[in-house]
């Protein structure tokens, strides 16, 4: 147990400091067109939270208490845990007001390893499908037929334990996209691999009279190769991430307790070149950077995407993802939660509140989370997730 009353300062100012910030900046807005320069990665499903508690909290995760979704947000968590396996399968239907046919399914789960109780294996699989998209002949306009796009990953990680209040994790995945056909020509599925380095935190501290759980964790996420659908002509970055969190869990009494958690996220990928004018020597430039970019690898491109951003410092600051949650729960049994998720207009503009509730039994866990966009025309507004827990050790209780 450890008394510090400068770590929970620290705390509360970076909770505090978090929404003034993303405030000012949309404050700003996208001043012009040509600002507006996101992100441009492939197979965009994996930045999807696939759990309905991380998603509940504002895509919240890094830092959180374990789970059985810690896979996905930090599988260094997986050696904290106390049960000795669980697994959980999530359902997200995407984009709803759109489409009614595209979502993404998620199964996740670990197990305890070895005698001491300080390491484990993990593993999930997660598919995006893109429904049923129909075929149309160039020139007539019509339908040949439907092709079925999808985007699925599977990885497996191991965590360790390397003194009683910090671990680490390294874990290993594979990446299919398989966009079928586009303009009448078939296209490759492309495949990739990346790996996750993931790092986490948890003391006790007093705050006052009680004793609460600080938290910290890491994780850089989907640090691989890169992916191309012609055969390697073209070659496109993975969402390679950079996640850092803290979190405060403070009892409230012996059954009610509150958390709070913020979470920073930014894209370890190069900005895309845009072509600034109209004379040759102009366009040749523009060539010569699209060239670099095309061929870059996935490390290189991760050390570039700290300086290259057009607008300097001030833009990559931009590029720095906001998301602040809070859990309550009675008796760890009922949870309620809520989040705020902030994206820089010129990066993307996902802007939104989360809302979620969990149940939890000896056996199970249900939770169910729902989005609220604060930006129009958002086609995330009202997406809903869902996630089943289940506990191996309570499960085998009861089956004696």
């Amino acid at each position: 147990m450890i008394r510090s009353n400068k770590l929970i300062l620290l705390f509360i100012t970076l909770l505090l400091l978090a929404l003034p910030m993303t405030m000012q900046i949309n404050a700003q807005g996208v001043d012009k067109q040509k600002d507006f320069a996101p992100i441009n990665t492939a197979v965009p499903s994996l930045s999807i939270a696939p759990d309905a508690r991380g998603g509940s909290m504002g895509d919240n995760g890094v830092s959180t208490l374990p789970d059985e979704n810690s896979q996905y947000w930090n599988p260094a968590k997986y050696a904290f845990m106390t049960s000795k396996a669980g697994v959980a399968l999530s359902y997200t239907p995407w984009l709803r007001k759109l489409v009614n046919d595209v979502a993404l399914a998620n199964l996740s789960g670990y197990f305890k390893i070895g005698d001491s109780d300080m390491q484990a294996i993990g593993a999930s699989l997660r598919y995006f499908t893109l429904g049923e998209v129909p075929m149309s002949q160039q020139g007539i306009g019509e339908n040949i037929g439907y092709i079925n796009p999808y985007e699925m990953a599977f990885d497996v990680s191991y965590s360790r334990k390397l003194s009683d209040y910090f671990s680490m994790a390294v874990a290993l995945r594979y990446i299919r996209s398989d966009m079928g056909t586009q303009d009448s020509e078939e296209q490759e599925a492309g495949n990739a691999y990346a790996a996750d380095v993931a790092g986490y935190l948890e003391k006790y501290v007093m705050v006052g009279s009680a004793e609460a759980l600080w938290s910290f964790g890491f994780n850089v996420s989907n640090i691989g190769t890169k992916i191309s659908y012609d055969g390697g002509t073209t070659n496109q970055f993975i969402p390679t991430t950079l996640r850092l969190g803290t979190g405060l869990l403070y009892p409230l009494d012996d059954y009610n307790r509150i958390g709070f958690y913020l979470d920073l996220s930014k894209y370890l990928v190069p900005t895309l070149p845009k072509n600034a004018g109209s004379t040759q020597e102009e366009i040749d430039a523009y060539e010569k950077l699209k060239e670099d970019y095309n061929t870059m690898s996935g490390i290189k491109g991760m050390f570039r995407s700290f300086s290259d951003a057009p607008g300097g410092f001030s833009e990559e600051l931009k590029e720095i993802n906001v998301s602040i949650g809070a859990e309550y729960s009675y008796n760890e049994q009922f949870f309620v939660r809520g989040g705020y998720y902030y994206e820089n207009p010129n990066k993307g503009n996902r802007q939104y509140f989360s809302i979620g509730t969990g149940f939890r039994m000896s056996v199970f866990q249900i939770d169910a989370a729902y989005l609220i966009s604060t930006v129009q025309s958002n086609p995330l507004d009202q997406t809903l997730r869902f996630s089943l827990s289940f506990d191996m050790d309570g499960l085998k209780g009861l089956i004696k």
